[in-house]
């Protein structure tokens, strides 16, 4: 009978420490290693990028940030080539199995940033891999500033509950060229920017009526390139190009950053909508 029993007891300690390690090897294998910001200190500077489809594929550099102001004044970024005879869908991505960690999309990721610093307007292409390659595909989304620091912004709430992800995917300048042209992008899976009060302040345009119950207008001297609604968080809602009204009748109740850019410069306006 005492053998019995002790035969018991250890299968029993066998199966509590296979099921701990399963729980434990669960947690680890879910882990996303972000915000990716190319610091000596924080994930990115040390994975293994691969260039691809951008003929001879110079190597992702992580170099000195060129512009230290505005949006990101942080000491390090990353920095890519695109190759007038590369692909428009040139771009670089992680290692499987390593660098970010595996994952999947939910409430807490499903807004993925990045901050970029180009010299033309063109697509940015966001798109994360499984192990075994699978992918719901890119989601591309235009800078809207050039020779400065901004924040895009990618929805990839259609992804959630869905696939377990171990690659991300980052196309820099989704387009065909007619040069060779040098960016940056940093800070992947960041926090939203903060548009601040001084930067708000600094504005000359008008935007009325503010508050308002739906349609606002933008005055100003200058010829306005561009205007764009977003969220206090920082998600880009919606842009129109040559137009100096916008529509926020559907629009919940709350404030709102209108951003408009006349001859090439941004301004920033607070915005409450009834």
């Amino acid at each position: 009978m005492s053998t019995f029993i002790e035969i018991y007891k250890n299968n029993n300690m066998k199966r509590n420490c296979i099921t701990a390690l399963l729980i434990i090897g669960s947690t680890f294998s879910f882990a996303q290693n972000i915000p990716v910001d190319f610091e000596a200190s924080g994930y990115g500077a040390s994975w293994t990028w691969t260039v691809f489809e951008n003929s001879t594929n110079p190597s992702l550099q992580i170099v000195a940030n060129p512009d230290p102001t505005g949006l990101n004044t942080s000491s390090t970024v990353a920095r890519f080539i695109a190759l007038q005879a590369g692909n428009p869908w040139a771009g670089c991505e992680t290692m499987h199995g390593s660098d970010i960690g595996s994952f999947s999309i939910d409430t807490s990721n499903s807004i993925i940033r990045i901050m970029v610093w180009k010299t033309k307007i063109s697509d940015v292409g966001i798109k994360l891999v499984t192990s075994s390659a699978a992918s719901l595909g890119e989601i591309k989304v235009a800078n809207t500033l050039i020779n400065q620091w901004e924040q895009l912004t990618f929805d990839f709430s259609a992804h959630i509950g869905g696939l377990a992800y171990d690659q991300l995917v980052v196309f820099p300048d989704f387009v065909a060229r007619s040069a060779n042209d040098t960016m940056y992008f940093d800070n992947v899976f960041g926090d939203a920017a903060y548009l601040g009060d001084d930067e708000i302040s600094r504005n000359t345009t008008t935007v009325f009526p503010n508050p308002t119950n739906g349609i606002v207008t933008v005055k100003s001297d200058s010829r306005i390139d561009l205007i764009a609604l977003y969220s206090i968080e920082g998600k880009l809602l919606v842009q129109a190009k040559n137009r100096t009204t916008l529509d926020m009748t559907s629009f919940k109740s709350g404030v709102y950053i209108l951003r408009s850019i006349e001859n090439g410069i941004p301004t920033n306006h607070r915005i409450l909508k009834n």
